[in-house]
Parts: structure tokens; C-alpha cells; sequence
């Protein structure tokens, strides 16, 4: 069924494009030809037409009493005969459009295109060609791929500054209380003796002091002073 349809489809397409490349040869002037005064005015003519690049204009004239010039817009609009683009002379003129755009035309014969026998034609820009159709694709579609997975960009660590935390608080030690105990003072250090006897008699406890002689005569003398004078004072307080 697919392919009874897909014939059909190539078949329109072949015929239209048949149709569009079929070129049109166009009659100027219908019966009356090109001549110098027609029953229908030359652009109105061609404005009931439409011609397309490929399509080709029939000018019917007689040899060598007439001619079909093609002309510039400028040369046209001047009646200017002295450089045609291209001169027709032989009678039966056929002139084939390759551009799309406008084209001029006027007479040969000196003084005929002021009189109006002259033409102007535009032709239309060329066919666009049908493409020719591609065959149905498959009911089955092609399988899309999955997106492919994005990996992520991970920002780069930012530097942070370290946080000071807060020193404790100093707590003050208060003094300990002094001991009762003075401190020793370091020992002094032993003089070094040429021998061991001296360095034990350096040791030893020194020797209490003994009463010195002079000390018990000084103490006598003194008693017996005194003991001489109370007897003189009670001698004398007895007298009285």
C-alpha cells in the first residue's frame, strides 16, 4: 500500500514538473502582428500575460519594410534606434527570454515607436523546482540517544581565614605564704686542707669559752668596793 502511494506521489511530482519546464511562445500583437498602429496597445497586451524565463515572444513582420529593435530603458523611453542591444530583420523574429526582469522593445523604422509601436515585457523570476519527495522513512523512529551527563564543576575552595579563639583567662595565682622556716643558706664550701686532720678540726664544734682570770679579779674588786662602802654608810647613818 506504501508503495502504490509513493508511485503516485513520483508520478504527480513528474508531471508537474513537465508542466513548469513546458515553455510558452507568445503571439505579439495577436492577429494583427507587429505593425504601427494595432487594434490593442502593445503593454497592455503584455500586461494580460505572464511570462516566465524559458518563454520566447513571435514578432510577425515584413522583411526588410520593418524591423524589432532591443533596446536599454534609456534608448526605449528616447525612441533611439542608433545602438540596439540586438536588431531583428528578418520577417518572422523569435526572441527567447534568459532572465527574469524587464525588456524593451521598439521599431526599427524611424518615427514608428514614437507613434507606439513599441513594448515593454517582465518577466517573472524562475520556477522554483519541486523537490523531488524522499521516500517514507521507517515507522520506526532512531532511538535518541540519552543526553550525555554533565559533569559538574566544582568550585575551587576558598582559602578561609583561620579563627583566633580567645586565650582563656589568665587566672592570678595568688603567692604562697612564706614558711616559718627561713631558708637555709647554701653551705660554703670547704677550703681545701693539705690534709685530713685539719679538715676534721674545721668540723669540729669550737670550744665554749672559759672564764678568763682577768674577768673573776675585776668582779672580786668590785664586790669588796661595795662592801667596804655599805659598811662605812651604816657606820656614818648610825651616828646620827
Amino acid at each position: 500500500m506504501e508503495s502504490q502511494r509513493y508511485i503516485s506521489f513520483l508520478l504527480v511530482i513528474l508531471m508537474g514538473f513537465f508542466c513548469s519546464s513546458q515553455a510558452y511562445k507568445f503571439y505579439v500583437g495577436g492577429s494583427d502582428g507587429w505593425v504601427l498602429k494595432p487594434s490593442e496597445n502593445y503593454n497592455h497586451w503584455a500586461e494580460r500575460n505572464r511570462f516566465q524565463v524559458g518563454d520566447s515572444l513571435f514578432f510577425k513582420h515584413k522583411k526588410g519594410s520593418d524591423s524589432v529593435l532591443v533596446v536599454t530603458k534609456e534608448d526605449y523611453y528616447n525612441c533611439n534606434t542608433e545602438k540596439p542591444i540586438m536588431a531583428m530583420v528578418d520577417g518572422d523574429s523569435i526572441f527567447k527570454f534568459d532572465r527574469s526582469g524587464p525588456f524593451f522593445f521598439i521599431s526599427g523604422n524611424p518615427g514608428s515607436c514614437g507613434n507606439g509601436q513599441k513594448l515593454i515585457v517582465v518577466v517573472l523570476a524562475v520556477r522554483d523546482k519541486s523537490p523531488i519527495a524522499k521516500p517514507p522513512m521507517s515507522s520506526q523512529s532512531p532511538k535518541a540517544q540519552p543526553p550525555k551527563a554533565m559533569t559538574p564543576v566544582s568550585p575551587s575552595p576558598v582559602a578561609k581565614t583561620p579563627t583566633v579563639s580567645p586565650s582563656p583567662a589568665m587566672i592570678p595565682v595568688s603567692p604562697s605564704p612564706k614558711s616559718g622556716t627561713p631558708m637555709s643558706s647554701p653551705p660554703m664550701a670547704d677550703t681545701p686542707t693539705p690534709d685530713g686532720d685539719t679538715h676534721s678540726e674545721l668540723h669540729a664544734p669550737a670550744p665554749a669559752p672559759s672564764s678568763s682570770p682577768a674577768f673573776t679579779s675585776s668582779i672580786d674588786l668590785v664586790f669588796g668596793v661595795s662592801l667596804v662602802v655599805c659598811v662605812v654608810l651604816g657606820s656614818f647613818v648610825g651616828t646620827f
